[in-house]
């Protein structure tokens, strides 16, 4: 019986993979029609292995100042969202609160922002870069990619220091080990699994963003790669050919930055339900 439960669901794990890589497969064959072959006849085998498609992207996307303006904006936003993140699920899981409710209360507090869309809250964001003349910089995105990611760093933290013993750090600081150096030698050593899950899942999240950045960029040079496909959307018409193989080329990064990290984000959750 077991067995057999384990072939079916084997067999429904291939059904639900064949099922999502058909997408990217028939993307992949569809880079190599032309725009009057994808209009007329989309679901047919290309005529032939036509790169011109491929070749117009190239030349209209500056994925060079693209891809340095995304990881620009991914490197500040993990570095701020890691270090925020940390001290407050250091302080909620490890600190001694007066209230009970009040180290509850904080707790909730940061995971509401969970509830809030981040398209609701663009309008605001841009009137507040403007009073504070951030419009054209690479802070005006930085700040709230960053702080949008925190509520769902902290979900997981939180998570995973609460089922973290916490023996090691009582005996480090009877030692006489300060509040720094237990962060920083003993505690953040421990808790790389789901360091190494978080950032995977924000650099994804930063990557493929667009309704913020395409609301907070007015400067051409600072587009970045998820931008890039809009750049094939004319006032009339859509280069349907080139917005394609521009996906494409915008995709395979990820997908090979996903397959690589893999293994850390599987192995940080595992670790964070095991031990909470």
């Amino acid at each position: 019986m077991e067995k057999m439960g384990n072939r079916i669901l084997t067999i429904l794990t291939w059904i639900f993979t064949i099922i999502i890589t058909i997408p990217f497969i028939w993307m992949f064959f569809l880079s190599f029609k032309m725009d009057a072959e994808i209009m007329g006849n989309p679901f047919a085998l290309p005529q032939s292995l036509n790169f011109a498609n491929y070749e117009h992207a190239l030349n209209i996307l500056p994925l060079g100042s693209m891809y340095k303006n995304t990881i620009i904006i991914v490197v500040f936003t993990q570095m701020i969202c890691l270090l925020v993140t940390f001290m407050s699920s250091f302080a909620l899981t490890r600190l001694m609160f007066k209230s009970k409710k009040l180290q509850n209360g904080i707790y909730l507090f940061i995971l509401f922002g969970l509830m809030i869309p981040t398209y609701i809250l663009l309008f605001p964001i841009y009137r507040i870069n403007i009073v504070f003349g951030l419009v054209g910089t690479y802070i005006s995105v930085i700040l709230p990619l960053a702080a949008s990611s925190i509520s769902f760093n902290t979900l997981l933290f939180v998570g995973f220091l609460k089922g973290f013993p916490s023996e090691v750090e009582e005996a480090a600081v009877i030692d006489g080990c300060s509040l720094w150096q237990l962060c920083t030698r003993i505690t953040v050593p421990l808790i790389k699994p789901i360091i190494a899950t978080v950032t995977v899942f924000n650099v994804l999240y930063v990557w493929n963003e667009f309704p913020l950045e395409v609301t907070l960029i007015q400067n051409p040079a600072m587009r970045t790669i998820s931008m890039g496909v809009s750049m094939f959307r004319g006032k009339y018409a859509v280069d349907y050919g080139g917005l394609i193989a521009g996906t494409l080329l915008i995709l395979i990064p990820q997908l090979v930055f996903y397959g690589f990290f893999q293994k850390y984000i599987v192995g940080g959750l595992t670790a964070g339900a095991v031990k909470g």
